[in-house]
């Protein structure tokens, strides 16, 4: 009697030992397709890194960061929407009877009469010159100074200049701004480094005047120089002071700074003390 098979139990058959004409048929064709994949795939990976080639050629390579970049990185006023919102806090404080519209705001470095560097945020109205401290570190508004346009007597623009035997020194040029032509400041006022009483101020540029196309408009000294004399001679016209009525006098001359010995100064400018500045942590 023939044996049953288990109906549950199938042979494996390996068809690649068949030898037969349609065997030979089929391998033959799948080598052809396998050949032909390959070789698409060749072609395709091939334009895929030429395509990348030509756009890596046509797209300029990142330059990588100067020693000057790593620098302008410390001023807390270039990190993003800092000075945007130092000039939403500014703006708070305008009175519109006293300032007037606003006209243009810049950042500038203020130089005091002993040649300490201070960050300021400048700003032209209509009425008034608003020379403000912001603290860009923790987004606070500290206080403004304002002086009207038409007391601005005198707006000096050129190079700064020092005693003979100062140690302190400063390269490039400058703007001061004096204010009341009736008052000189006293002596004790020049010899007090703390002294609100000068009647004047002076503006060099911002350390970050090279930083962003943004920053270069805002922190120009020449073109500050430029639209407060327009500022100064419109408010002079719209609102004459008796004794000033002939405007203000704007002139070419020379910044001089009565520093003698300058040693403060040296040591604040050096290392940016007048600026909201990172500088470092220390850990364990």
């Amino acid at each position: 009697m023939a044996a049953i098979q288990d109906p549950g139990h199938f042979q494996a058959v390996d068809l690649s030992s068949e030898t037969g004409p349609g065997a030979q048929q089929t391998a033959g064709l799948e080598k052809t397709m396998l050949t032909d994949d390959r070789e698409g795939a060749a072609r395709e990976t091939e334009d895929r890194l030429g395509h990348q080639a030509e756009k890596d050629q046509a797209s300029p390579a990142p330059s990588s960061p100067t020693p000057l970049d790593y620098k302008l990185r410390k001023f807390f006023v270039l990190r993003p929407g800092t000075f945007d919102q130092a000039l939403a806090d500014i703006k708070a404080q305008i009175n519109q009877q006293e300032d007037g519209t606003l006209q243009s705001t810049w950042l500038l470095t203020e130089i005091d009469h002993w040649n300490n560097e201070k960050e300021r945020v400048v700003l032209i109205c209509e009425k008034t010159l608003l020379i403000c401290k912001y603290d860009f570190m923790v987004l606070t508004y500290q206080y403004c100074r304002r002086v009207p346009l038409n007391y601005i007597d005198r707006i000096y623009y050129g190079e700064f200049s020092f005693p003979e035997r100062s140690i302190s020194r400063r390269e490039g040029k400058g703007v001061r701004i004096h204010w009341d032509k009736l008052r000189e400041a006293s002596f004790l006022s020049r010899w007090n480094p703390w002294s609100t009483e000068i009647p004047y101020t002076t503006f060099a540029e911002h350390p970050a005047v090279n930083a962003t196309e943004r920053f270069t408009s805002l922190c120009q000294l020449e073109n500050f120089k430029i639209q407060l004399s327009q500022a100064v001679q419109k408010a002079y016209q719209v609102d004459p002071v008796p004794g000033r009525a002939n405007g203000a006098l704007i002139l070419n001359h020379p910044i001089a700074i009565d520093s003698y010995m300058g040693v403060m100064s040296v040591i604040s400018n050096q290392n940016r003390l007048g600026y909201s500045l990172a500088r470092g942590s220390v850990g364990f």
